[in-house]
Order: structure tokens, then sequence, then C-alpha cells
């Protein structure tokens, strides 16, 4: 995944926020974590305000599953 433009996070900024996402998943809990990722998918869509882009990164993250 190499979706790079003039906000992009460091590598410790990355860190931070996958430590948070994990936290949140486990919160959510097994029945309720994909509800959770589909409201974060869809407020960082709106937060993001492309869908072209966003669609660019659903490509880039289904990439090497």
């Amino acid at each position: 995944m190499t979706t790079t433009h003039s906000n992009a996070l460091s590598i410790a900024g990355l860190e931070v926020v996958y430590d948070a996402l994990a936290q949140a998943i486990d919160k959510a809990g097994p029945e309720k974590a994909e509800l959770f990722l589909v409201k974060l998918a869809l407020l960082n869509a709106n937060a993001l305000g492309d869908a072209k882009l966003f669609q660019q990164h659903l490509s880039a993250a289904l990439q090497d599953l």
C-alpha cells in the first residue's frame, strides 16, 4: 500500500493509529468488530471527501491479504 500525499503520517504516527485501532477493535469485541470497521471506514471516507480516492484505498487494502 503506497498511498502518499502531503499530509501522510510518519511511521510513528502510523504506529499510534495502529495501536488505537487494535484497542478499539478489542473494545468493540468479536461480535461488533465488523460493524465498527464499517462505521470507521464510512466516517473516514466522509472526512476524506473523495469517493474515487477512497475506492483506491479499498483496492490497496485488499492487496496481499
